[in-house]
């Protein structure tokens, strides 16, 4: 053998052993690599590794890892070594160019030798780098995940068919790896942002809650407390009440409860308006706060009317010295506007288990001797049996009243309204009187108040509103355009289901809703304004007309009276029977029908007793009037020859 060939096969087997330990090399690469990256699962870790051992493998300059973003219309740069690296990776790249676009595209790597099955000008645009570049595909088992990429060989040599091989087994090696590292990336921030949004959620929640949860205590505390001066109403003191006597009956302790109201509240009202009103009342309620323990209640009914619950007082000594100290705090003279005014009040006592052992009774109780007290001018009065007039024979009064309803002793009498514009009768009101066995006949006043604190009130007033509409409707049938109103207490007011009393009672006579009209005091409207304002809403919405009774007699706010959908006001008679004689008397009819005329609504006079009365209110603009001078109350069997014989004449339909 020639010294030339043996010297050929040398070299030849040194580089066959050099390709051997360069395999060798590689394959112990790729076992480490994707021993290590299979123990990894943080994706950045795991690239980092990937980048770096295939640099490694084809000895490029610079080694990148484009990965499929989420949205699957883009690669983003996650990793890379070598140079340039870093000044690239987090780099985005659209797949719609680029070499990266192309490898997405088909599925397949690319290196120079797929140059020949390009179209001409795509070979061209990349003929330059079809060198100095090589990108491989990262193919998982559920999706398509990436490339890796060599940029440049070192040495300036270009990326061979070697390489190609080397660089694929190794990307299919570590594409099960960057998957299960993408999915668990994925995961987590998946995780991150479900942890976000539920403390994001719970955030929104908490604030919600609290928003709800102080909404609610101001809700329960405007439900629970008066509007104007901020204490307990009617409601909270009831609630109160009870608390405080079955705790009373636990400790065997007594309570006291004090009903209180002002004396000459109106002549404040009248001489200084209503907003001077609203500042005694507050000033009022302020003392009485002041004055009582942290544990009493002190409540407004509504008007210038208080109560207080008094737990665990000793006994009727002791309710009496808190009496006084409330007396001489509520008492002393109040600077207003620069006058100093004296405020009257009666306050009555009523004791618990002495006087009664439920709240109702000590309420009725407290009371009749609020009443005693005012009658006797002696600022306060301790509940009295002997005069209170709802004792024995009041309850037997009450037995026969409900005798009388069930039996037919009520009748209706009936006082006509005359119109000024036309001068006739324009409708009537229906006034119940009682023909009592024994005590003959009874007005109202002598059985009205009796009916509303024994729960008679609602069957008298259905007995009224029927046999008033079956008497309307004789009218109408006769071709007379007559109204019929019916008065209404502060029980009928307060009682949700009013309105479907006043429902039935239209149905059962086959009365139009338009022909009733309803009269409601202001002191009925005011003890509990809201349901008044939503029982007087459902009336009107029936077609029921509503009138304010005995206008500027009671305590009511322009805020109130502007949301109350009435149609006419009437002024009490006591203003109205001595305006011709008494100045200030005019002066406040005036005012009222003034008033009335500027809320749209109709003014009526009551208590028109002399033509000259009549004279002065057709100038001064009033709508209608009834009173004395024009009739008195008509018995309801004289009624069909009085309206035929009367001078005033009938509207005719």
């Amino acid at each position: 053998m020639s010294p030339t060939r043996k010297q050929d096969d040398k070299q030849r087997i040194e580089f066959l052993e050099g390709e051997l330990r360069k395999r060798e090399t590689e394959i112990a690469l790729l076992k480490e690599t994707s021993d290590t990256v299979s123990s990894e699962l943080q994706l950045d870790s795991v690239l980092s590794i990937v980048a770096e051992r295939a640099q490694r493998l084809v000895d490029a300059e610079t080694v990148l890892i484009p990965i499929l973003d989420q949205s699957l219309s883009q690669y983003i740069y996650r990793a890379g070594c070598g140079k340039n690296a870093a000044e690239i990776v987090g780099e985005s790249l659209s797949l719609s160019i680029g070499i990266c676009g192309w490898v997405f595209r088909h599925k397949r790597p690319w290196w120079h030798g797929v140059l020949s099955e390009l179209e001409v000008e795509e070979r061209n645009q990349w003929e330059h780098e079809a060198g100095t570049v090589i990108l491989v595909p990262l193919i998982g088992k559920r999706s398509f995940l990436g490339g890796i990429a060599g940029i440049n060989k070192t040495g300036g040599g270009e990326f061979d068919k070697n390489d190609l091989d080397i660089l694929t087994m190794f990307a299919s090696q570590v594409a099960i790896a960057i998957e299960n590292a993408i999915f668990f990336e994925e995961r987590k921030q998946a995780e991150e942002a479900l942890q976000s949004l539920n403390q994001e959620l719970e955030h929104r929640v908490n604030t919600r809650t609290k928003e709800l949860a102080i909404a609610n205590e101001e809700l329960m505390h405007q439900a629970l407390h008066d509007a104007l001066t901020d204490i307990p109403n009617r409601t909270l003191l009831h609630d109160r009440l009870q608390q405080a006597i079955h705790a009373a009956q636990r400790e065997r302790q007594s309570v006291a409860l004090m009903m209180m109201d002002l004396d000459r509240f109106k002549e404040i009202n009248d001489t200084m308006g209503h907003h001077s009103g609203d500042l005694v009342l507050q000033a009022v309620a302020a003392r009485l706060r002041g004055t009582l323990r942290q544990s009493d209640t002190v409540a407004r009914l509504g008007g210038d009317e208080f109560a207080m619950v008094l737990p665990g007082i000793g006994n009727q000594d002791s309710a009496i010295q808190a009496a006084q100290k409330i007396l001489n705090a509520v008492q002393t003279p109040l600077v207003l506007e620069g006058r100093h005014l004296d405020i009257g009040v009666s306050l009555g006592i009523a004791l618990y288990p002495d006087h009664g052992e439920e709240s109702g009774l000590l309420m009725q109780r407290a009371d009749v001797a609020m009443y005693a007290a005012k009658r006797n001018k002696s600022g306060y009065a301790l509940y009295d049996a002997e005069v209170d007039r709802y004792s024995v024979d009041r309850l037997a009064l009450q037995g026969e009243l409900r005798h009388g309803i069930e039996h037919d002793e009520l009748l209706l009498y009936y006082q006509p309204k005359i119109d000024f514009h036309s001068g006739r009768i324009s409708g009537l009101e229906a006034l119940v009187r009682w023909q009592h066995p024994r005590h003959g006949l009874m007005f109202p006043d002598d059985f009205i108040p009796l009916a509303e604190r024994t729960g008679l009130i609602k069957p008298l007033t259905v007995w009224v509103l029927q046999a008033a509409l079956r008497r309307c409707g004789a009218w109408q049938r006769d071709g007379l355009a007559l109204t019929v109103a019916v008065n209404i207490s502060a029980s009928n007011l307060q009682d949700p289901h009013f309105p479907e009393v006043v429902a039935t009672a239209l149905t059962a006579t086959g009365a139009g809703a338009s022909w009733l009209e309803l009269e409601i005091t202001e002191t009925a409207i005011m003890k509990e304004p809201a349901v008044a304002i939503a029982a007087i809403g459902k009336l009107n919405h029936m077609g029921v007309l509503l009138a304010i009774d005995d206008f500027g007699t009671g305590y009511s706010s322009m805020a109130y009276l502007k949301k109350l959908l009435v149609a006419k006001i009437k002024i009490d008679k006591s203003f109205v029977m001595d305006m011709h004689t008494n100045n200030n008397d005019a002066v406040i009819v005036r005012s009222l029908i003034g008033l009335g005329h500027n809320l749209g609504l109709s003014v009526v006079a009551e208590g028109v007793e002399s033509a000259e009365v009549w004279d002065q209110l057709k100038v001064l603009g009033c709508d209608s009037a009834q009173g004395y001078s024009m009739s008195h109350p008509i018995p309801s069997e004289q009624l069909d020859d009085w309206l035929k014989q009367s001078p005033w004449g009938v509207k005719h339909k």
